[in-house]
Order: C-alpha cells, then sequence, then structure tokens
C-alpha cells in the first residue's frame, strides 16, 4: 500500500492555510502545519483535522498525522529547524505550501506613506526571503519524493494594489522567485504560486468596510476557492513554473 502523503504548511491555523489543511487532511495527506503566535487555535485545527481525516479511521495510531509547531517565519534557523523537526516526525516530506506573509496597511496612492523602511525591510524578508530559506531548507527532502513546492503571493503581485507598495512589490518580486525555484528545482521538484483576489479571512477583514465591498462587487463569481488550486498543484505532475491567478474575475 503506497504510503499517505506528507505536506509542510506554514502560517497554516487560520484563514487560507488552515482552509487548505482541512482540504489536505480529507485527502488523506498527513500534515504539519505552523503557527506563530496562537497556539490554541493550531492545536484546535490539529485535532479537527484528525476528526475529518479518513486516516483516523484506517488506524489506531494516528498521533502523528497531525501535528502543529511554532516558528517565527522571519527566522532563517527558525525555518530550517521547522524543515528538520517535520522529518524527525513524519520521515518524508512531499509537500510544502509556503504560506506565511507579512502586511500592514498604508494608502497604496500616497507616497509618503509608503516610503516607511521597516515595512520594506519586513515585507521583503517575509514575502520574499522566507519562502527562499523554506526551498532551501526543503529541497534535499522534496528531491527525494519529487515533491512539489507551492507559495501563496496575491493578485497585488500582478496588478499593483492592495495594502501598501511595499506588499504589492514584494508580492510581484516573490512570483518571479518562484519561477525562478522552477528552473532550479526541476526536473525532480515542481514549484508553483497561487495569487488569490481579496480573501475575506482574517487578512481581508482588516480593510475598511467600504474596500471589502468594493471586493465583493469587483468579483465575478463571488468565491475563491484556493485552496483547491493548491490541491491541483499537488496533482499536476507536468505543471511548474506557473502563477495560478485566483480571483473570482476580479482582473477581467
Amino acid at each position: 500500500m503506497t504510503p499517505p502523503l506528507v505536506a509542510l504548511i506554514t502560517a497554516g491555523s487560520a484563514g487560507l492555510g488552515a482552509a487548505t489543511a482541512r482540504l489536505f487532511a480529507r485527502n488523506g495527506i498527513r500534515l504539519v502545519i505552523s503557527y506563530d503566535i496562537n497556539g490554541q487555535r493550531a492545536y484546535d485545527l490539529v485535532e479537527e483535522l484528525t476528526n475529518i481525516s479518513p486516516l483516523t479511521a484506517a488506524s489506531t495510531d494516528c498521533q502523528d498525522n497531525y501535528v502543529a509547531l511554532k516558528v517565527d517565519l522571519a527566522e532563517k534557523d527558525q525555518i530550517s529547524q521547522l524543515v528538520d523537526n517535520t522529518i524527525f516526525i513524519m520521515g518524508k516530506l512531499d509537500i510544502v505550501f509556503s504560506n506565511g506573509t507579512w502586511i500592514r496597511l498604508r494608502d497604496i496612492n500616497d507616497l509618503d506613506d509608503n516610503v516607511n523602511e521597516e515595512d520594506w525591510d519586513m515585507c521583503f524578508n517575509m514575502n520574499v526571503k522566507s519562502h527562499l530559506w523554506l526551498m532551501h531548507a526543503a529541497k534535499p527532502y522534496l528531491d527525494q519524493t519529487e515533491g512539489v513546492f507551492i507559495t501563496t503571493a496575491c493578485l497585488s503581485g500582478v496588478i499593483v494594489s492592495g495594502s501598501s507598495l511595499a506588499y504589492s512589490v514584494t508580492k510581484a518580486a516573490q512570483i518571479h522567485l518562484a519561477k525562478g525555484l522552477a528552473h532550479i528545482a526541476a526536473p525532480k521538484i515542481r514549484v508553483n504560486t497561487v495569487s488569490p483576489g481579496p480573501m475575506l479571512t482574517d487578512w481581508g477583514l482588516q480593510f475598511p468596510p467600504e474596500k471589502q465591498e468594493e471586493a465583493r462587487e469587483r468579483s465575478k463569481l463571488n468565491r475563491l476557492d484556493v485552496a483547491e488550486q493548491v490541491l491541483c498543484f499537488v496533482k499536476s505532475k507536468s505543471v511548474t513554473g506557473v502563477n495560478a491567478i485566483i480571483d473570482g474575475g476580479m482582473a477581467l
């Protein structure tokens, strides 16, 4: 019998990370999710994943099928340790969903409001460098399984928009990084990116109500099934270097 796939999802305890974790669990994928601050939310999700997974019904020993680990994705050493701990617990790694991001709301149309150096440093560290460090740490293990590395970018990386100029620019850089990694990691590892439009998760609800309503009105489909696209990238063995825009038709 083929052993279950093993996935690592960073920033996996809420929002898109949690939605993807639930979808993966329902498909019998073992998971490590990382969190930074809210440990209780992460542990509650681990319990939920255990309950909804077909692996639980198939085995009486499911203790290590779903695990939450604390990590600061702004710290390169902690990212490397996260991968080491994942291998120690799970024994292998097939899927990395690099979902960490950093955001601070600014008026993107006001240059004076977009020259804060801390914003730029944090955006580059979290939205670009953290994905590079995670790929570097995970690559030897993904080589072994001929796995997949998927990052969460944003529609703001394709069209100048969103929470700030620093966020938009670094999401564009992240998309370009993923294409570069796809070149480097081939032929064994696939590297792809999802770029959602505004999602009304904890992140999206930071925007003013009028911006949330504007996003709803611009959507042609009134839904964003981003987790389904992540799973599609897992299953698609001949797709790499692709940035999938999941915006419900906003960019039309």
